[in-house]
């Protein structure tokens, strides 16, 4: 461009010669000087074009963030570009937790529903959000990968968890230890969010490796939608509270917590001031002891549950009840009962950091909603005259979190549940157990976690036979977000 420039100077010039070749050499120089002045100032109209385009080639490209509406409170992430520069994301709509921060290993808290999408004691600032261009939805991938080395001084059933119910009694094999390593628990999630004019949209899917006991399968844990206050998909039950869940090593936890993953539909209310109250329907699943083509059990009804929650800065409670509708068919004789049970359970801080965690469920028919014995077939039995009777069943747990330093952490827990004793059940069944943990746990960055965790375990049958265990269970863990 710049030799275009000067030669468009010098033909103009040579042009002007014969034109003004009669005139004195002092017009003829101020003509030169008036050209070399147009001249200049092209050239540094040139040298000014020319470094636009070098600032802009070497600048970074940020992606427009989508704005809230003003009356919306939002949570901010960060998100990092290629260049290495930390941007704010926002996440539109989403009002900060009330509830005191804490660490969790298993982290429940974060894929639990919340009234309006809120944010959760694990996950205050929504880390690792990024925007879609041209949208209002941010999305997050998230997951962590964890390692467990267990070691058993004697036979413990399942040998990727703990649960005392699963533990045999007796037997040749009962007194054999055994050392295992697996990375089940390694997990990995997606979240997108984006505010509408009915609410907070969110949807969560989440997965782990717990669907086989002999492999890696894939393994399904949420599922969903929600809009606003009402949730539709599958994942944690609504009786129970992810919140007040104490933070082991182990993925099983104290068998005497509230613990289900389910498909249903639920709509909360805001009540003010952090209260709540949550309506639901799910998916129902009659539990029967001694099920088989000839009596079979038969779901009538959804499950259904109200919950009554209260958050502050202190902390939460948890009220909650489900009422269920069990039922079987057989060859000569059908019969059905109603039952149920209600849950209370929360937390509370404790001095600066350290959190107290607790939780306590008893009614009929209940076992389906307890960690140690969803899926045991549990919730009744038919007795000799036919009718079904739903189980009494009565647990709970406490747990303490005390924070040694910023990088340190220790838990200390206990759990009991209880089933009554029923003569129809068989010998081998279920009567109680009993769930006891400490553990030391160190965090030296966000993403990374290591831990040991000493456990005991102790199972009584129906008969009164007994059986314990004890575990020591190592973990290294990496976080993608944190």
């Amino acid at each position: 461009m710049r030799l275009a420039v000067l030669s468009m100077g010098c033909l103009t010039a040579m042009a002007a010669m014969p034109l003004h070749a009669q005139e004195d050499a002092q017009a003829l120089r101020r003509e030169i000087d008036a050209m070399r002045q147009t001249l200049q100032g092209m050239q540094q109209r040139l040298d000014q074009l020319e470094r636009r385009e070098e600032h802009a080639a070497a600048a970074p490209v940020v992606l427009p963030t989508p704005t809230p509406t003003p009356t919306e409170s939002q949570a901010t992430a960060t998100v990092s570009t290629a260049s290495g520069i930390l941007h704010p994301t926002q996440v539109p709509g989403v009002s900060p937790t009330v509830l005191p921060q804490r660490e969790s290993v298993a982290d429940p808290s974060t894929a639990a529903s919340r009234p309006d999408s809120a944010a959760g004691p694990t996950d205050p600032d929504l880390k690792g959000f990024f925007a879609i261009p041209g949208t209002d939805t941010v999305i997050r991938i998230g997951g962590y990968a964890k390692l467990d080395a267990i070691a058993d001084s004697r036979g413990a059933g399942d040998e990727d968890q703990f649960i005392p119910s699963s533990m045999p009694v007796g037997g040749s094999h009962r007194d054999v230890s055994n050392f295992n390593i697996h990375a089940k628990q390694t997990r990995f999630s997606f979240e997108a969010r984006r505010p509408t004019t009915h609410g907070n949209l969110r949807f969560y899917l989440e997965n782990d490796f717990f669907g086989s006991s002999d492999g890696y399968e894939f393994r399904l844990r949420h599922a969903y939608g929600q809009l606003g206050n009402t949730y539709a998909g599958y994942g944690y039950s609504s009786f129970m509270d992810p919140d007040s869940l104490p933070d082991t090593l182990d993925f099983a936890g104290p068998g005497g917590a509230g613990y289900l993953l389910v498909a249903g539909i639920h709509h909360s209310f805001a009540l003010g001031k952090g209260n709540t109250l949550t309506l639901a329907a799910e998916d129902p699943d009659t539990e029967l002891a001694g099920a088989s083509d000839a009596m079979a059990a038969v779901n009538r009804l959804p499950d259904v549950s109200a919950i009554a929650r209260m958050e502050r800065d202190w902390g939460h409670l948890q009220l909650g009840v489900v009422a269920r509708n069990l039922a079987y068919d057989g060859d000569a004789r059908r019969d059905r009962v109603f039952a149920g049970g209600a849950q209370l359970s929360g937390s509370a801080s404790v001095g600066e950091r350290d959190l107290l965690l607790f939780g306590a469920l008893g009614g009929r028919g209940l076992s389906r909603y307890t960690a140690d014995l969803t899926g045991s077939g549990l919730d009744a039995v038919v007795g000799a005259d036919g009718r079904i009777d739903a189980l009494d069943l009565h647990g709970g747990f406490v747990g303490y979190t005390h924070y040694w330093s910023d990088l340190w952490r220790s838990n200390l827990i206990y759990g009991q549940l209880t089933l009554e004793r029923n003569a129809a059940l068989p010998t081998d069944a279920f009567r109680q157990s009993r769930y006891g943990v400490f553990n030391l746990i160190w965090s030296p960055a966000p993403s990374w976690t290591m831990g040991m965790e000493l456990l005991y375990g102790r199972l009584q049958q129906q008969s009164g036979a007994r059986g314990d265990t004890v575990r020591v269970q190592g973990s290294l863990q990496y976080n993608f977000i944190k």
